[in-house]
Order: C-alpha cells, then structure tokens, then sequence
C-alpha cells in the first residue's frame, strides 16, 4: 500500500457500521464514500482524505497523518436527527477506528464538528462536518 488513506476510511466506515448507535439512525449503506449531497437521507458520507508521509518506523512499517471528513446529512423532523447522529458517530469513534488488517491507528487527534443549514433554505436539510485525524503504521 502507498497511500493509506483508503485503508484508513474502510476503518472508520467499519467501525460506525459496527456500532448499533449509529447503525439505529442511518442504515449501513448510507454510511459510505461521497463527496456531494446524498439523495437518501440521513446519510454519512467520507470524503476529502488526505496524507502527510511521516517516514519509516522499524520492520519495513511507513508513517503517515491522515486526515478524513465526514459529512452528516439529515432532514430536520424537529428531532434534530443530525445532531443525534452526530453525537452517535463521536461516541463511536471516541477512541478512534479499530485497527484493521491493513493499518493500525498509532495517534488519534480529537475530533472537531461543525453544523450548517444546507444553502438552499426550501429543502430543509442540515449537515453537519465532522473532521478526523491520525497517525497510521502500515507494513510495506
């Protein structure tokens, strides 16, 4: 592996399909890769992964800091759907992504979280941003 970024978003994706809290509020195949407004909803989306190679670490592993963003969809019900799942996806990911056969999660930054009306005021959405960082090992 080169560029640990796709390894690193299947970690995350399998650890909110793991978790039952999140899985409640938006169905498993609404958790995955995207980068524009989903047309089913409520909806997380990965998207904008980034890496910054770190270096080398003893028996052939690489470094790397990955950054992903998750995007939270929802349609406002009054429940403030979003917010819950926001909510349900940094319990999830407290701790960070479990490690996978591929990589393993040496540094886990807090997670930060921003929440907006979508542009168009008529179609009464909120989404939300949800930002991660880590320093990933992966054996070459």
């Amino acid at each position: 592996m080169i560029d640990p970024t796709l390894a690193f978003q299947t970690a995350v994706r399998a650890t909110l399909i793991a978790a039952p809290a999140v899985t409640a509020l938006v169905p498993a195949e609404r958790i995955r890769a995207g980068g524009l407004r989903p047309d089913l909803m409520p909806a997380i989306l990965l998207a904008e992964a980034q890496a910054e190679f770190l270096g080398c670490a003893a028996g052939s592993q690489r470094l790397a800091r990955v950054s992903l963003t998750l995007h939270v969809w929802a349609q406002e019900d009054g429940a403030d759907t979003a917010r819950q799942i926001g909510g349900a996806v940094l319990h999830a990911l407290e701790f960070g992504p479990a490690d996978t056969a591929e990589i393993a999660v040496d540094e886990w930054e807090r997670l930060s979280m921003v929440w907006m009306r979508d542009p168009q005021p008529e179609i009464n959405n909120t989404h939300g941003v949800i930002m991660l960082e880590a320093v990933v090992r992966w054996r070459v």
